[in-house]
């Protein structure tokens, strides 16, 4: 078994034991929220639902990017990674949005009463579980470098973050009883809720940044540096006057086509001369370890480059 069959392995596993945990963080949150009588984490058990059913998209896509292409498929699946992300944090940006209508919604309505006791223990459970998960998300793919496990990662830090936040405001009101400032406590929810949906909008909308400039093949500044430097080492050693190259960087995978414009009475020494080039520039690509879609031409036209 090759490494990157190994590699797809891993990441499809972690995505599973991500999937199971998710789902009964899920089914928590919205049973103690309903119990209590607590919006926000009836919102932290949404989130929660939301990216179990991304993560078994994204185990679907794992599956996919490692197959080879179909005949409706051509260049392979890569391309669904960008999708998965983009869709994945569009739903966390709405989830986020709704959070924080339903937040000031009720604290102009004079906000509710919550069993502080009970929420706190919730809120302190899950938040260690959701960062321990995250950090152990992240070791796992220092190695892997999965987009799909980097955005996984980051749902369990929001995740984390929201009950962490939870936590502390949770502690705050149960210590307020029988104070003066009882009266404000049925605030407390809704305006974590509220403040958190604010903090948290920044993840999603990051996410979506960044699929964007892969749905739309922007070519990242360093890849497209490292292959000009590599196809003007080539060109400089074999007298090329020009060349031409185009890159995009679609999930985990490097598109490369480069056009190589030789002079009109180059000689080679067969096709096989051309191959050898080839795979001079296809072994000095292949460093950074991500796969490619490589073309390259030869050309003593530049209207065909």
């Amino acid at each position: 078994m090759d490494l990157a069959c190994q590699d797809a392995q891993r990441e499809q596993r972690q995505l599973r034991l991500s999937v199971i945990l998710t789902f009964s963080v899920a089914l928590i949150g919205v049973i103690v929220g309903l119990w209590v009588g607590s919006q926000s984490i009836v919102f932290d058990g949404f989130f929660s639902l939301i990216d179990a059913t991304m993560t078994i998209v994204a185990l679907i896509v794992s599956h996919l990017v490692t197959r080879e292409g179909s005949r409706h498929f051509q260049f392979g699946y890569w391309h669904l990674e960008p999708l998965v992300a983009g869709f994945n944090g569009s739903l966390m940006a709405l989830s986020c949005g709704y959070a924080f209508l339903n937040g000031i919604d009720s604290l102009r309505k004079g906000g509710h009463q919550v069993d502080f006791q009970i929420a706190v223990i919730y809120a302190l459970v899950i938040s260690l579980a959701s960062f321990a998960m995250c950090l152990y998300q992240r070791q796992q793919n220092r190695r892997l470098q999965s987009e799909l496990l980097r955005i996984d990662s980051q749902g369990w830090f929001m995740g984390g973050s929201l009950s962490a936040a939870l936590l502390i405001s949770f502690l705050i009101a149960s210590l307020a009883a029988g104070t003066s400032i009882e009266p404000w406590t049925p605030y407390v929810d809704p305006a974590v809720l509220t403040g958190l949906s604010l903090l948290l909008s920044s993840i999603p909308f990051r996410i979506i940044w960044r699929a964007m400039h892969e749905v739309f093949l922007l070519a990242p500044a360093e890849l497209d540096e490292h292959t000009r430097d590599v196809v003007q080492e080539i060109a400089d050693r074999y007298g090329f006057p020009k060349f031409r190259s185009y890159v995009a960087k679609t999930g985990r995978a490097d598109l490369i086509e480069i056009s190589i414009i030789t002079p009109p009475h180059f000689k080679i020494d067969g096709v096989e001369m051309l191959d050898r080039i080839r795979q001079e520039i296809a072994d000095k690509l292949s460093e950074s370890g991500r796969p490619h879609w490589l073309t390259i031409i030869f050309t003593a036209n530049e209207k065909w480059a």
